[in-house]
């Protein structure tokens, strides 16, 4: 069983686009047009094109794409915010806001139009932002699945809980989760695929694969392809075997 994989996004379209290019490369070699890409989440704030690559999923999809997006904490906040200027992801600190710097929200609402959010009252700044993004968008971060299992991989924003099912996973969990998971180095009965925390390059620790290579903080975009549990890197020369860590 075949499957593709893209890490978080963060707004930077054209690195979408080109990871999606190498994925298109190697169908060609393959023969192979069928195998689903799977996003793994966080496809807005920090970069400056969140707009643009969410229409380009939600369209392609649409369209007929054999594509999954999966929903990321940032995500989450997105379209929480939309809903209430209030409102505060459960995963993050007291003391930080969707459009705190750190976090990059005021990155994404440029993107649809609606200038400085995070130097101005939030209040026109949350009708602003109502306003501006299409219902479209909304509806498509909403829907997003929070995994899904492919043969012998489960593909996840943050990780998972170890230990419990997968039907009885949190969403907060399959978000935000950061140390319990990726601490235990047990197997889970799958190879989990994730990204959510940002490394240099793709990284195999037997138990999972991380493929998060910090996109929103000018690293690159990593796709790969698994075959059952065999994972190879996409690079614009073709594939390279990500092994486990020694």
């Amino acid at each position: 069983m075949r499957s593709y994989a893209i890490g978080d996004i963060h707004g930077q379209l054209h690195l979408l686009l080109d990871a999606h290019a190498r994925i298109a490369a190697d169908r060609a070699r393959t023969g192979d047009a069928a195998a689903p890409v799977v996003h793994v989440g966080d496809l807005v704030d920090r970069g400056p094109d969140s707009r643009e690559v969410v229409e380009h999923l939600r369209a392609g999809i649409a369209a007929g794409a054999p594509w999954i997006v999966l929903k990321g904490n940032h995500d989450r906040m997105f379209t929480a915010f939309l809903a209430d200027l209030r409102a505060h992801d459960p995963g993050l600190r007291p003391d930080l806001g969707w459009l705190h710097p750190r976090l990059g929200g005021a990155a994404t609402l440029a993107s649809y139009g609606v200038a400085k959010a995070a130097d101005r009252p939030i209040a026109p700044v949350h009708a602003e932002a109502v306003a501006a993004v299409p219902a479209a968008h909304r509806a498509f971060l909403e829907a997003r699945p929070t995994w899904v299992r492919r043969g012998e991989v489960v593909f996840v924003h943050a990780g998972i809980r170890p230990g419990v099912p997968l039907e009885a996973q949190r969403e907060d969990d399959l978000v935000w989760i950061r140390a319990p998971f990726l601490e235990d180095p047990r197997d889970h009965g799958f190879l989990v695929v994730h990204g959510h925390t940002h490394l240099p390059a793709p990284t195999h620790y037997g138990n999972r694969v991380n493929i998060d290579s910090g996109a929103a903080y000018g690293g690159p975009l990593t796709a790969i392809v698994i075959e059952g549990r065999a994972v190879f890197h996409l690079t614009p020369h073709g594939r390279v075997p990500l092994l486990p860590q020694a």
